[in-house]
């Protein structure tokens, strides 16, 4: 295997498609980390191919997303009406189209898997050895993480998970961290060797999010110009702590009446997961904290509208209960918007010194963060322009330039049979303002 340079990756995503809304199912930064990612590959001449589960009968074997990235759609159950808690029964079926795929190419097609999630990981550990190639993983979350972060009423991840992540773990050549945080919690909580955890922040497209009129971005979503706008992003489950925001804009209500005409807390994203089993009830939340007039429910939107949303508000609060990097965050700080975030899991990474993190998620203690930068304009400002250029850190293309060199460095492992560490060590493509 020559390691010069990798020139096609086996991307593999089982669970949630490429060109799925974000926002809707089970898709969300991953869906973005894996697209932006396959993108950036492309335009350094990699060709990726990502293997996704079909979920309907009306999708093509395969699309191309854009030159050089093409999605495999796999038959692997009933196209529909199965859950993500399904899908360990169906990974044999799964990994058995991928190898049909890779049989039909000659030896070496392939240079490299690239596998996302656990699901993910337990077929590109069958690939990469069948196909005598590396694998890098990226978890994205972790089940143990997870359930020392459970919101109350959570349902935790099952014991089964875990322990397909361990073998992912021990199975992978290298393995991707968000963060400093999240490569410590592969050490300490899976006993993933420290050599093949390397830290690679993932990124933001700077083109598309960037500062805008605050005000023309109002008009184009139907927000009214002298309103005061928090907004959240992301998939309503308690994972993400919708409830905090809603609960905190109660106390506001409380403590300024007069804002009555003037908040607006806008929810932008669908049920998900645990979430599922009970749409209704944050909207139900709402109502018996007498703040519907001030909630707004929006479906996920695409991505170019997304910005609009970010810049026409004042403030976008991420209250998760975990979370292994939080892109929302840094799309809305290339926006200029500040976030307010919980001080939990790859936030602080994410946020950084250009927004505000809170301790727990105690609504008393978010009204006083969330109230603080609405009453004091000079403040919110000073971090709208720290916030811009935080972002700026985090641009796709110094993510994908790093994961190449892990790429490359794992080909290069592989063929001397051993699994020393990253010539540039294992803190590679972390930007230097953000690390400890």
């Amino acid at each position: 295997m020559s390691c010069e340079r990798i020139d096609r990756v086996a991307m593999l995503s089982v669970h949630t498609s490429p060109l799925e809304q974000p926002g809707t199912g089970d898709a969300g930064g991953m869906n973005v980390y894996v697209v932006e990612v396959a993108r950036q590959l492309a335009k350094r001449d990699v060709a990726v191919e990502i293997f996704t589960r079909t979920t309907s009968a009306d999708l093509p074997p395969t699309v191309e997303l854009e030159p050089g990235v093409l999605v495999r759609h796999v038959t692997a159950g009933p196209y529909e009406g199965l859950g993500k808690d399904d899908l360990p029964g169906q990974l044999c079926a799964f990994a058995a189209g991928v190898m049909r795929t890779g049989a039909h190419h000659p030896e070496g097609y392939y240079d490299l898997v690239h596998s996302h999630y656990w699901l993910s990981g337990q077929v590109g550990w069958l690939a990469a050895d069948r196909w005598q190639v590396p694998l890098v993983h990226t978890m994205h979350t972790m089940a143990r993480v997870k359930n020392l972060h459970l919101a109350a009423g959570d349902t935790p991840e099952p014991s089964g998970r875990e322990i397909g992540e361990v073998q992912v773990v021990e199975a992978a050549d290298r393995l991707i961290a968000n963060t400093l945080g999240e490569r410590g919690e592969l050490i300490d909580l899976y006993a993933a060797d420290p050599d093949k955890v390397v830290v690679v922040p993932p990124g933001v497209d700077l083109d598309l999010f960037s500062p805008g009129d605050q005000r023309a971005a109002r008009a184009s979503v139907g927000l009214p110009d002298d309103a005061k706008v928090l907004l959240f992003v992301g998939r309503i489950q308690p994972l993400k702590g919708p409830e905090v925001l809603v609960q905190a804009a109660a106390e506001l209500l409380a403590r300024h009446p007069d804002w009555a005409g003037e908040l607006v807390v806008a929810v932008l994203g669908g049920p998900s997961g645990s979430g599922l089993a009970h749409p209704e009830a944050l909207a139900e939340l709402a109502s018996r904290l007498g703040v519907t007039p001030q909630v707004r429910f929006v479906p996920p939107v695409p991505r170019t509208e997304l910005a609009q949303w970010y810049r026409a508000a004042d403030l976008v609060a991420v209250p998760s209960y975990s979370e292994s990097f939080g892109l929302v965050a840094v799309e809305a700080q290339a926006c200029g918007t500040p976030v307010v975030a919980a001080d939990v899991g790859g936030l602080p990474t994410a946020v950084g010194d250009a927004g505000l993190l809170v301790p727990g998620h105690d609504p008393a203690t978010w009204a006083d963060a969330l109230e603080g930068l609405i009453v004091d304009e000079v403040a919110r400002k000073a971090l709208s322009r720290k916030a811009v250029d935080h972002a700026a850190l985090f641009g796709w293309g110094r993510t994908t330039e790093r994961l190449y060199e892990v790429y490359v460095e794992a080909c290069r492992a592989r063929n001397r049979g051993l699994d020393g560490p990253s010539p540039t060590g294992s803190l590679v493509g972390v930007p230097a303002a953000v690390t400890p």
